[in-house]
């Protein structure tokens, strides 16, 4: 598909598998001068003594065309000499860390010990890729993800790696959240678009932090912006918001996601999935426009199909609106 350049910017907040792959269809439809980034760190944590960054890295990674078709996560054809070698001793293991990927995390904490800040390292990471898009993390400040469980107070990568989200969730805390800031980067990006759209992502992990972060929110309200729906048919395609949807009491459904977006105030417009098309009277009636579109991307091709749709509809009813 070509192009499309009805936008002079678009910025797209983005966590996790499915954002990554919205992003990619995205940096497919527009040039890479026209799209930036913006991509949750409430997962990152350190691990072996090195900064692991797994949000940025899926996304980084998709958008370099090195991620693992597979998994979504990792690099295609990743070996694990170091992770066998490492369980051989007796040293922790269940963060996979493959050979190639171990590579990224020692350059993160070489750059980031020599002064550097996480946003010019991520910069320095995705030139050396080949990314065309400016990838950007949503804070230089700690900033960390904390699952509230049965189970107790987990950070996130014990529960959704190590407990394979079994605890059940209440709740959530984001400790730093009273301090961390958005970069200058992030609000310039925001202030200059002319479309935000807030990918399939986890509401809650993955996109909940961006939004914590002072500024961002008004700057959403303030432009026009659509979410693409996590749940499809009552299910997360990837990841636990599902899960944590019904834990939380609260519907499993797109219109959920929706509800929880609406009542932030920062949106114009939602996509949901043609099996939802059902939902669009409730959506529509939280004073949302709506999009029904195959929102399921199995391929490259689904994921630059479903950002043309995305940017088409955005064009007439949100910014030419």
């Amino acid at each position: 598909m070509p192009e499309t350049t009805s936008f002079g910017h678009v910025v797209a907040l983005a966590g996790g598998v499915g954002g990554a792959k919205l992003a990619h269809g995205l940096a497919q439809a527009l040039p890479a001068a026209a799209l930036t980034v913006i991509v949750n760190t409430g997962d990152d944590f350190e691990h072996l003594g090195l900064p692991i960054s797994p949000d940025l890295d899926t996304v980084m990674y998709t958008l370099a065309g090195l991620a693992n078709p597979v998994t979504g996560w990792g690099q295609v054809g990743e070996s694990w000499n170091f992770l066998a070698a490492l369980q051989r001793l007796g040293g922790p293991a269940w963060f996979q860390l493959g050979d190639r990927d171990l590579a990224t995390h020692l350059e993160r904490r070489r750059r980031l010990a020599a002064g550097a800040t996480l946003t010019q390292t991520t910069a320095a990471l995705c030139r050396a890729l080949g990314v065309g898009p400016a990838v950007l993390p949503m804070t230089d400040d700690p900033l960390r993800t904390l699952v509230q469980t049965d189970a107790g107070e987990l950070e996130f990568q014990e529960y959704f790696v190590h407990r394979q989200c079994a605890p059940r969730v209440n709740g959530f805390r984001f400790a730093g959240a009273e301090t961390a800031q958005p970069t200058p980067s992030v609000l310039a990006a925001l202030d200059a678009a002319d479309l935000i759209v807030l990918c399939p992502s986890n509401p809650f992990v993955s996109l909940g932090p961006i939004l914590l972060l002072p500024g961002v929110s008004t700057r959403l309200a303030a432009r026009p912006t659509l979410a693409v729906s996590p749940i499809v048919g009552g299910k997360a395609l990837k990841g636990p918001a599902a899960k944590m949807l019904d834990e939380l009491g609260l519907d499993v459904s797109a219109l959920a996601v929706a509800r929880r977006y609406a009542e932030a105030g920062v949106l114009r417009a939602f996509v949901l999935d043609h099996v939802d098309a059902a939902l669009v009277p409730d959506v529509r009636a939280l004073g949302l426009l709506t999009l029904v579109a195959d929102t399921v991307m199995s391929t490259e091709a689904d994921r630059a199909r479903l950002a043309h749709e995305v940017l088409a509809f955005a064009a007439q009813p949100l910014v030419a609106g």
